[in-house]
């Protein structure tokens, strides 16, 4: 495995631009603002991961981003890292799909019922152990029922239940509109499945979710799997693109906080099991201190907002002012690099991709 990634050229001499593999061991930080570069930029090291590493990936792709890492350009085709990038195992899941990837479905984004830890099901539900303790101490007794039922004949078992809290939690998975989510797995494949077989790159597209609850369901249990499943100790590298979706520090409802407080405690105990975060997003500020403060490596593209350097500047305290201050000067696709994954802070200019990218800006029609 090499010990260096190459992503793009030094700036100021030309020299080949690299980043230490072995130090993804580490959460990273990646922010720019629209139209920087970012996601492109994001990509080419992906890639560079993926050819030269045996660094699992899993991506929580809010925008179809990340859905072609497994096409390479054709006139990429022939290269080393294109041939590298052909052999990998590349799963993109996507909602409703069709399971062209595996008669049971593997190429669907779902997650089973029965398997979510109760914690999960009663954020869907808005259960508060304290203020609904009726219900919330229901649904601690009902495991046997959802385990042997599909959602449908669970729902009618409830509301034919002698129980008034069985009833009670009938007419909130109804008035909630649970039913109507397509994230369901029944009998197929479940998305942390998947994961658990360690495919080279995981996809999780979760931008085709008619209810935006449904990606937070899949982003928690995700990441409530991984946790659990952490003495394992087989590394993976957690993507998150546009953090703030996950991150924020204002997330209000039941579901959102849970998936903030998840991510929190990977950024503050994830290291030592192998659990690695790669947070990119547009602004510092749109992500809770919490997980931020606990990344070791920064790569900043353009930046306009002085208060957003400022608070780079005060959290990354390794990264050059006179450096950050250029920022605002950047061209697209150039980058600072700060931080355990270069050997000194360093002005980049990124390199081409090998694969396509899913998420292209839309263009102006001309006449």
């Amino acid at each position: 495995m090499p010990e260096s990634l190459t992503i793009g050229a030094v700036i100021e001499s030309g020299a080949p631009a690299e980043l230490f593999a072995k130090r993804f061991n580490r959460h990273t930080f990646w922010c720019g603002q629209s139209g920087s570069g970012k996601t492109y930029a994001l990509g080419v090291v992906l890639e560079q991961i993926l050819a030269n590493t045996g660094l699992p990936i899993v991506i929580l792709d809010p925008n179809a981003d990340f859905v072609r890492l497994g096409e390479v350009r054709p006139e990429t085709a022939g290269t080393d890292i294109a041939m590298a990038l052909a052999a990998r195992d590349i799963r993109v899941l996507r909602p409703g799909g069709d399971g062209a990837d595996g008669a049971d479905g593997a190429g669907t984004l779902r997650v089973r019922l029965a398997s979510l830890p109760v914690p999960i099901k009663a954020a869907m539900l808005r259960l508060d152990p304290l203020v609904d303790r009726d219900e919330y101490n229901s649904l601690l007794h009902i495991e046997e029922l959802v385990a042997k039922s599909d959602q449908r004949s669970m729902i009618e078992r409830l509301r034919a239940s002698e129980d008034v809290t069985h009833r009670a939690l009938a007419q909130r998975v109804e008035n909630l509109g649970l039913l109507d989510w397509e994230l369901w797995a029944r009998d197929k494949t479940t998305v942390t499945e998947i994961i658990a077989e360690r495919p080279d790159a995981t996809v999780l597209d979760l931008g085709g979710f008619r209810y935006p609850e449904e990606r937070l369901v899949i982003a928690l249990a995700v990441l409530d799997d991984l946790w659990t499943r952490r003495e394992e100790r087989r590394p993976v590298l957690l993507v998150i693109d546009e953090a703030h979706n996950l991150c924020s520090p204002d997330l209000d409802s039941a579901l959102g906080r849970a998936v903030r407080e998840q991510i929190i405690r990977i950024a503050a105990e994830g290291r030592k099991y192998g659990l690695w975060l790669l947070l990119s997003t547009q602004r510092p500020s749109k992500v809770h201190p919490g997980i931020i403060s606990q990344c070791d490596n920064l790569a900043l593209m353009k930046m306009s907002s002085p208060l957003d350097l400022a608070e780079l500047g005060s959290i990354f305290g390794y990264a050059p002012s006179a450096l950050l201050a250029q920022s605002p000067l950047f061209s697209q696709g150039q980058a600072l690099f700060a931080g355990g994954f270069i050997g000194e802070p360093t002005l980049v200019q990124m390199g081409a991709r090998i694969t396509f990218e899913g998420g292209v800006d839309v263009g102006v029609p001309l006449r």
